[in-house]
């Protein structure tokens, strides 16, 4: 989950000197800092730089990211007018540089690791583009799509389009593994989210290009989980609030579960890392499927080394 980012100093150095939209938005730039990880960690994939609002600024909804708020929208969407006229996307003109970006790096990876490339999902993007930037409770755009359905529903099936070229793009251009990430999703009841998410999902999810495994993520979805994996993906991301043990049972052992450690427990010594990841491996007990990952990003605070060490107990252990 987000291998790079600000807890490392390489990183760091390239935000130094390019804002994070110009290095989204440059090839080279975001083909050094995907690999970064790799170099540094010893990971078994790597993710692509990128970010999931990039295919949201060809709307013309004004995309900005400003340092120490994140992204913003500064012209959001409102009423039905304006979701029913949100223009059609040319991915390959609008994002043609993560397309980019992407061959650059399997080049340089010379298939040491498969690269997992990634978007958001219709949901989460329409709430970014409702709320303009970050929220908690999501109050905008739970009272658009119960007001305005019918605008709702066409608005989400654009994004849908829009994200499914965009991964299919990805996959084009080299990625070998997609993740839809619904960031903002557990904000949602279940009953909220049949009628009006799950069916834009699982149109994203139908139309990628067959036999590239799909992993589907969202945050705080312990009661959904059942649910996203109806509208599809081959893997199903859990988040550090469920136990992947009897959440797996739960949701059944033919869908492989990636998770699903607390990020913070990289702010502890070894040994306590070393403990909670024993436990997640011990709770998928061995049984094929199992990506062990982060149950989110890592925090911007973490030493790099002790990501670097549970990689390395990871790989020890599951040697084991």
């Amino acid at each position: 989950m987000r291998q790079a980012g600000r807890y490392m100093p390489e990183y760091r150095a390239v935000r130094a000197r390019l804002a994070f939209l110009e290095l989204c938005k440059n090839p080279d730039a975001a083909a050094e800092v995907t690999l970064q990880p790799v170099e540094r960690l010893g990971v078994d994939a790597a993710i692509l730089f990128a970010d999931i609002l990039l295919v949201l600024e060809p709307l013309g909804v004004g995309l900005e990211f400003t340092r120490g708020d994140g992204p913003r929208i500064e012209r959001p969407v409102r009423s039905a007018a304006a979701a029913r006229t949100l223009p059609a996307v040319d991915v390959e003109d609008a994002v043609g540089f993560v397309f980019e970006t992407v061959r650059r790096v399997r080049k340089a990876l010379a298939d040491r690791v498969p690269l997992i490339g990634f978007a958001g999902a219709p949901f989460t993007l329409a709430s970014y583009l409702i709320e303009g930037g970050p929220s908690r409770e999501f109050l905008l755009t739970k009272t658009f799509m119960r007001q305005e359905p019918e605008a709702w529903a066409e608005m989400m099936t654009r994004l849908a389009e829009i994200t499914a070229d965009y991964l299919n793009g990805q996959v084009a251009a080299g990625v070998q593994a997609v993740q839809l990430f619904d960031s903002w999703v557990g904000a949602l009841s279940p009953a909220d989210y049949r009628d009006f998410v799950l069916p834009h999902s699982r149109r994203v999810i139908g139309s990628l290009r067959p036999g590239v495994p799909v992993i589907h993520f969202g945050v705080g979805t312990g009661g959904l989980l059942p649910l996203m994996k109806e509208a599809g993906g081959d893997v199903i991301g859990l988040d550090w609030r469920v136990e992947l043990g009897p959440t797996w049972a739960r949701l059944g052992h033919d869908v492989a579960v990636q998770g699903n450690l607390d990020p913070a427990v990289l702010l502890a010594d070894v040994p306590a890392i070393r403990r909670a990841a024993r436990e997640i491996l011990d709770a998928a007990a061995g049984r094929p499927g199992h990506v062990f990952n982060l149950g989110h990003g890592i925090h911007k605070d973490t030493p790099v080394e002790r990501v670097k060490a549970l990689v390395d107990i990871v790989h020890e252990l599951s040697a084991r």
